[in-house]
């Protein structure tokens, strides 16, 4: 540095580390943004995290009728420590439903997660904004409805004496009835959820391609690159951040295939078949006032949700990917 003129040595200098805020400073900047945030803070503090403190009935055999007020049924409920977690590991129904709940969990992820990238896909090639809204529209308006609505149209075309069925019988053919098989519940809960919420779940990958430049296209296009090139080289890269962060919430999410679906359904096709966590939590706990197993059952589904998240996070950095949340 000393065999530089000195012209240059006063520009070579090290550009001045801005001042960091004092919380006070940055607390009269950020104020309105804080504001804003509060509703929010207020609702996940109300129904997540003051709910959470629940979790203590696990560890309980917890009667709601001790004392004069659930706080004191916390407080007198005989402490038995991990007597519900015995209960639980020991009973072949719990590890029925795990086995049906990552089952199914495990088919949706291969026959269902992709779904969404297709149509998103599919949807972003047509030309005609008027024609994509329309598509658009259509495709994500089931997500609207209820299970109750949805398994009441499945039964009109798949079941005894559906539709179906019906047209089956009048050509002199054996008919079907596709709601009350145990064999094919899996396909069915899975046709279901595609109906209801693929379109749902094509909008953010309809966002993460609008995101894309269109730059990149017209430069990979004028260098002869063709459409699949475009595809395999552009678009899928651009999409596999969005792809990496909703595979890891959906496997934070593997024990949790969802309540009203399966309890509609559950005595059409036996709880072998239909048995998952969310109903076993409901059969085996709530309905006949085990409120300690019940909430064993829940804590489980909690921390093995959040192994699956902490660990499919890793191996998103290992992959070079962000992830729900940065390396420290």
């Amino acid at each position: 540095m000393s065999a530089l003129p000195a012209i240059f040595r006063k520009t070579a200098k090290a550009a001045p580390v801005p001042r960091q805020l004092s919380f006070s400073a940055r607390l009269r900047r950020d104020w309105p943004l804080l504001l804003m945030c509060l509703p929010a803070m207020a609702l996940l503090l109300v129904f997540h995290y003051v709910p959470a403190l629940g979790n203590v009935i696990a560890f309980q055999d917890y009667n709601p009728f001790v004392g004069d007020n659930p706080f004191e049924a916390f407080l007198y409920s005989e402490w038995i420590g991990f007597g519900n977690f015995e209960y639980l590991f020991e009973n072949p129904a719990f590890w029925d439903a795990v086995r049906n709940t990552l089952s199914i969990t495990i088919f949706q992820l291969v026959f269902y997660f992709p779904i969404p990238i297709a149509l998103a896909l599919l949807l972003n090639s047509i030309m005609s904004p008027r024609l994509r809204s329309l598509v658009q529209s259509v495709v994500y308006l089931p997500h609207f409805f209820s299970w109750v609505l949805v398994v009441s149209l499945f039964q009109m075309m798949f079941g005894g004496a559906g539709l179906i069925a019906q047209t089956l019988r009048q050509a002199g053919l054996a008919a079907l009835d596709i709601m009350t098989n145990p064999d094919t519940f899996i396909f069915l809960i899975t046709s279901q959820a595609i109906w209801k919420d693929a379109g749902w779940g094509m909008i953010v990958f309809l966002a993460a391609l609008a995101a894309i430049d269109p730059g990149q296209y017209e430069a990979a296009a004028a260098d002869g690159a063709g459409r699949w090139r475009r595809l395999w080289h552009i678009t899928l890269p651009g999409l596999r951040p969005v792809i990496i962060l909703l595979l890891i919430l959906r496997l934070g999410d593997a024990l949790n295939v969802g309540f009203e679906q399966f309890v509609l359904q559950r005595e059409a096709v036996g709880r072998d078949a239909a048995e998952v966590l969310d109903t076993y939590v409901y059969y085996q706990g709530i309905a006949v006032q085990q409120w300690g197993v019940g909430a064993a059952a829940g804590l489980f589904k909690a921390v093995v949700g959040l192994l699956l998240i902490v660990g499919a996070n890793k191996i998103a950095h290992r992959f070079g990917e962000q992830g729900i949340y940065s390396k420290s």
